[in-house]
């Protein structure tokens, strides 16, 4: 019996050991980094056609003009478009849309068209992100069967540059690098059917760990980041503050949050800002994991890795960031306006994401679509508990050039069944667009700050 033991221990071990050695490359692997692969895993060739060119490093810090405001100039403000796809020839280019831009067609056939110009692939990173990609690589396993990670804090970005499954993959989007902590206001705005809307504005800051100048000894451990979020607009709004403590395994430790009501004066933990907890001001027309495409714990869903495939998503979108449009050009009723997008065909890591039984969520499937690039999210399809199709979120993603970083000029998402959608992140009438090299100190991310936030 005690042989038994032994065996069954050292059986038990033997395949906790292999467990771990699968879960991190192997250094020859890691090595295709920046050589036959790009420094964040992408395939550097083109396609075979030519339409997806070759990565030759990206666009340079000095590509364009950055304004006294922080506003970038399009590099390819002179492109036309190659093609306009519409609800009238979609079938033709089925193969390359997903299942919600096909549904955008039908719900919205006379207004609703993808405009597809030259493909560029203008991401790239600094060379000290590239380094820690690659030690991610080496080092980082996820735990808590896909929950959390191990080994992370050291690298900081990119968990999984070379994906084996579904769930490695939606780490990579969730830590992307962003240019560092930065601040920003921006609007979001949820029409109704007939284009009406109110802007609500937001003011944002996100501080990473290593941007916290007093952040306490062991803190940062199972820290991602710090978020605050404060709306300063309409009136009835203004001086609400959002403070998130976002923890990187949320099973062993959930994401902190805390809201400062400005009408109450009171500051309340708030769990609902997570999973399918309604969006702040957004009508019910997102949920609190909607922001970003998708954030926070993935624990509620099995992740499952189709593959890569072409596909038309939205690229190079420095046009709908532009200062020189207003709000109301951009929104209109149904969609956002057409005229101002870009679209362009590139490779995608295809996920598709299933609630967990016994887990609960309004959406009981998602398929998602990473720029294989960025890891950005570019296009997910949310389906309810009848499995219909209900919602479709777009990131209209462009390259901040200046900052070496991805980037979304703006979120959409649409709501099939009512008609109405949702788009955040539009700074086109801001006074300044987004501002990097942040640092705080560690008490301004605390519940006790967030009354003197809230200030009207």
């Amino acid at each position: 019996m005690k042989a038994h033991a032994l065996i069954t221990c050292a059986s038990i071990t033997l395949m906790v050991l292999a467990s771990s050695a699968m879960a991190e490359v192997s250094p020859q692997q890691a090595e295709q980094l920046g050589t036959t692969l790009t420094p964040l895993g992408a395939q550097k060739e083109g396609n075979a056609d030519g339409t997806i060119p070759a990565w030759t490093g990206g666009l340079s810090k000095d590509t364009g003009k950055v304004d006294a405001n922080g506003f970038m100039s399009d590099p390819f403000a002179s492109e036309k478009p190659l093609l306009v796809i519409t609800a009238a020839n979609a079938e033709q280019y089925k193969d390359r849309l997903s299942t919600g831009q096909l549904a955008l067609f039908k719900r919205y056939p006379q207004t609703y068209r993808i405009p597809v110009y030259p493909s560029h692939r203008s991401a790239a990173i600094p060379a000290e992100i590239a380094k820690r990609a690659k030690d991610s690589a080496l080092h980082v396993t996820a735990t808590n069967n896909g929950s959390g990670l191990a080994n992370f804090s050291a690298s900081g970005y990119y968990a999984f540059p070379i994906p084996r499954n579904g769930v490695e993959v939606i780490w990579n989007h969730i830590t992307r690098y962003l240019g560092g902590s930065y601040q920003r206001s921006f609007i979001q705005a949820t029409p109704q059917v007939n284009g009406d809307y109110t802007p609500v504005r937001f003011e944002e800051q996100l501080v990473f760990p290593g941007q916290v100048v007093d952040l306490p000894a062991g803190d940062g451990d199972n820290l991602l980041y710090y978020y605050k979020q404060r709306v300063t607009s309409p009136a009835r709004m203004a001086g609400t503050v959002a403070l998130v403590h976002e923890t990187i395994d949320q099973v062993v430790e959930p994401r902190r949050a805390w809201v400062y009501n400005a009408g109450q004066r009171r500051v309340r933990r708030a769990p609902q800002l997570a999973y399918d907890g309604p969006g702040t001001a957004s009508d019910g027309l997102r949920t609190a994991d909607n922001l970003d495409m998708f954030n926070g714990a993935p624990d509620r869903y099995d992740w499952k890795l189709i593959g890569k495939k072409e596909m038309y998503i939205p690229y190079n979108s420095y046009r709908l960031e532009s200062p020189t449009l207003k709000y109301d050009d951009i929104i209109r009723p149904g969609h956002i306006n057409p005229e101002h997008t870009r679209y362009e065909l590139h490779r995608v890591w295809e996920v598709e994401a299933t609630l967990k039984p016994g887990q609960r969520h309004v959406y009981a499937k998602r398929h998602l679509y990473f720029d294989e690039d960025t890891w950005q999210l570019a296009e997910v399809d949310h389906y309810d508990q009848k499995g219909q199709l209900w919602r479709v979120a777009e990131g209209h993603a462009l390259y901040r050039y200046d900052q070496q970083a991805s980037y979304i000029a703006a979120e959409t998402l649409y709501d099939l069944i009512s008609g109405r959608y949702m788009v955040i992140g539009l700074r086109n009438e801001e006074s300044r667009s987004t501002e990097y090299n942040l640092t705080a100190k560690n008490f301004e991310f605390t519940p006790a700050a967030l009354r003197s936030d809230g200030l009207r």
